[in-house]
């Protein structure tokens, strides 16, 4: 069957408490919210179905991780088969004792299992550290073939990185999903917040114009951690088109769910007016893959 020309894409822009099971449930909600508002691709935060627990580096915390198959890769398999809709979600990979990744799944209408992304580039900043307990991601970029056409998927620290969203876009991919949990020092907030939250919605919104794609990003919202540090989330999800123009933004303090219409023609159209792929030097980027260029 071919792709639809039209479809509409659900962003679920949640809190996320202390209960993982409540979480899940929540997420589940919001699916079910965005598939009853047409929705035929639905979209999660970044490790929803637990507080962001790379504030601090605790060993304990690794029992958070599961296997794919598991639990919560089993219950979006379930609510996806049975709503007809394509889910994104992303979840704390157990892949072996020792070995766990930050990895998004994408789940077909159907409920099978469309495939999995690692997250590649790996953050490790005040409250972010990452690198404590994700491996880095081995699957590459990619595209899945989805009920509504190729899709693909980065994770929140890929957002930063044009080579990821151009390899993805080069795969195939007409659409890019974010999934993220992306927030403010509260120390920093009132002095860098505004150029901050502006620099991350920049450069996604230049990796759709690059690219000519469609690009969604889907943040959690809310305080956690301690009340007088933490992080506060900022919301904010929003998703653009390929000529980089916001079509819908969630608000920075409130749960929201959104539904955006993408059109293949509109991208057919921007592609055809700005030809960046059919131009690209590709005989002249040998050098991209070194750290440095030093003369």
């Amino acid at each position: 069957m071919p792709a639809p020309s039209r479809f509409r894409v659900g962003l679920v822009q949640m809190r996320c408490g202390t209960d993982p099971a409540a979480n899940l449930e929540r997420a589940v909600a919001g699916i079910r919210d965005a598939a009853g508002r047409g929705a035929g691709i639905v979209c999660l935060p970044e490790l929803f179905r637990t507080q962001y627990f790379c504030q601090r580096e605790d060993a304990a915390l690794f029992d958070l991780a599961e296997p794919i198959p598991g639990t919560t890769s089993e219950r979006m398999a379930a609510v996806a088969k049975e709503l007809g809709v394509v889910v994104v979600a992303s979840l704390f990979e157990r892949r072996a004792a020792g070995v766990y990744h930050n990895t998004a799944i994408v789940l077909d209408a159907d409920g099978r299992l469309a495939g999995r992304y690692r997250k590649m580039h790996i953050p490790d900043d005040p409250l972010y550290y990452e690198k404590y307990y994700f491996t880095p991601g081995d699957l590459g970029f990619t595209a899945f073939d989805t009920q509504v056409g190729k899709i693909g998927t980065l994770v929140c620290w890929d957002q930063w990185y044009p080579e990821g969203a151009r390899l993805t876009a080069l795969a195939g991919a007409d659409v890019l999903f974010y999934p993220t949990a992306i927030g403010w020092h509260p120390s920093e907030k009132a002095e860098h917040g505004e150029r901050q939250l502006a620099a991350w919605q920049t450069i996604q919104r230049s990796h759709a114009i690059a690219n000519g794609v469609y690009v969604v990003a889907v943040n959690r919202v809310g305080h956690e951690g301690s009340a007088d540090a933490g992080l506060d989330f900022w919301g904010a999800s929003f998703a653009c088109d390929p000529f980089g123009g916001i079509i819908a933004e969630a608000p920075r303090d409130a749960e929201s769910i959104l539904v955006v219409e993408c059109d293949r023609a509109l991208q057919e159209d921007v592609r055809r007016n700005w030809p960046f792929l059919r131009d690209r030097r590709i005989d002249a980027y040998g050098s991209i893959t070194q750290r440095l260029i030093d003369r």
